[in-house]
């Protein structure tokens, strides 16, 4: 008589056998395998949602920490946010009532200190669609300008139009600031790029289906749509919010500029006021309620000192130094920067008040020259030393530089 090859009971003991290659297995020791696999994989050490293979906060950070340079508040207060999030996707169906709510993430900090690419980094830890998409573009249905649905397209173009891959991605709306409506007290008058736009931002950040025309550009009645979830998407905004500083002075009873003479003043760092910014002092920037709440992670960017911009040249994966040897070890030369050199582009850089993004910049101006003649030269080794640098950095370079700061 056949039994089960694993617990040995005959067919006539147990409900169901099935029969396999060289044996059986029972009902029951199928029922039990699948237990201690579900199990299983609940204690594994890392979340698996759909395609998506989540780490742990520490372990997050540890790999924007191979692209990002600084900013450890703002690295661990994004690790937190993201794990947390993708945790909230994989919960399981429970009857106790507990929906844990979605928590979009804004950052405020000035231009160049890294606010895009700490998003792109997530994204590329996670490998879910990510779209950048400028706030500034965006207006009021019917006006001059973007739908606020069309930056759901970009998502979806990165996805390939797959619509579940796409409720799982990550949307950075860039330059939120902008859309900052005037004053602190609502508008009276139509605001279609201010105040407008964050009314109709409200549905995407709660959770909402929103159809959205497959090839961006203005909806019709004619146009197929397709359907949306935000529910699962997470909006990460940020934003430079030039002058908020003021209304953290100000509820913070100092004075950007002056000598402090409270102990309390004594306390504050008036060097970087952003390190005290609350949710309130976004709403006083212009932002309504509405969206603050529905942006409960705040985190906060810190200026980018001499020591972080040299190590941001030549420390993280893809630093501009190692791009540029890349590109130089294509046409089989070997490129080297001297310290003296990478000094002076940093000095560079904080004297044209450019933050990280300019770095890049001004390594094109010294390295233009190079890159245009030395692929059809004899030369294998390469050097970039502080004279060759200031030569080529040369008086219309800086006073381009100069303007733009």
């Amino acid at each position: 008589m056949d039994k089960c090859s694993l617990c040995g009971r005959k067919e006539s003991e147990v409900g169901m056998l099935f029969s396999g290659v060289s044996g059986f297995i029972c009902d029951e020791c199928i029922e039990k395998g699948h237990l201690i696999l579900m199990e299983e994989k609940k204690s594994s050490e890392n979340f698996s949602v759909g395609d998506v293979k989540l780490l742990k906060p520490k372990q997050i950070k540890d790999f924007i920490d191979q692209y990002v340079i600084g900013q450890e508040h703002a690295k661990k207060v994004l690790s937190v946010a993201v794990y947390n999030h993708y945790k909230r996707i994989s919960q399981p169906i429970t009857d106790d009532d507990i929906e844990i709510e979605k928590s979009n993430i804004i950052m405020v900090g000035e231009t160049g200190t890294g606010k895009t690419l700490l998003a792109k980094t997530i994204a590329k830890m996670l490998h879910v669609p990510f779209a950048i998409v400028d706030a500034t573009v965006l207006t009021e249905a019917g006006y001059v300008g973007e739908d606020i649905e069309s930056l759901l397209v970009r998502l979806l173009q990165d996805a390939d139009y797959d619509v579940k891959a796409a409720e799982r991605g990550i949307v950075f709306i860039d330059e939120i600031d902008k859309i900052a409506r005037k004053g602190d007290n609502p508008s009276i008058t139509r605001d279609v790029s201010g105040e407008g736009v964050q009314q109709g931002l409200l549905k995407l950040l709660e959770g909402s289906v929103v159809n959205v025309p497959p090839q961006g550009g203005r909806k019709h009645p004619e146009q197929k749509m397709i359907a949306v979830d935000t529910k699962n998407i997470l909006f990460v905004c940020g934003g430079a919010f030039d002058g908020i500083e003021k209304h953290i002075a100000k509820r913070l009873n100092t004075q950007i500029i002056g000598y402090g003479k409270q102990k309390k003043e004594e306390r504050i760092n008036k060097e970087n006021l952003l390190q005290y910014i609350v949710q309130d002092d976004i709403r006083k920037f212009g932002l309504i309620p509405e969206i603050v709440g529905r942006l409960p992670v705040l985190t906060h960017l810190n200026p980018l000192d001499r020591d972080a911009l040299k190590r941001i040249l030549t420390e993280p994966k893809n630093s501009i130094v190692k791009q540029y040897q890349k590109l130089f070890k294509m046409d089989k030369i070997k490129l080297e920067f001297t310290d003296d050199a990478l000094d002076y582009i940093v000095d560079q850089a904080i004297s044209f008040k450019l933050g990280a993004r300019g770095l890049r910049s001004i390594c094109e101006s010294i390295m233009l020259e190079a890159m245009f003649d030395m692929p059809t030269g004899s030369a294998k080794d390469f050097k970039v030393d502080k004279k060759y640098a200031e030569a080529k950095l040369d008086k219309n370079s800086v006073v381009k530089f100069k303007n733009v700061g």
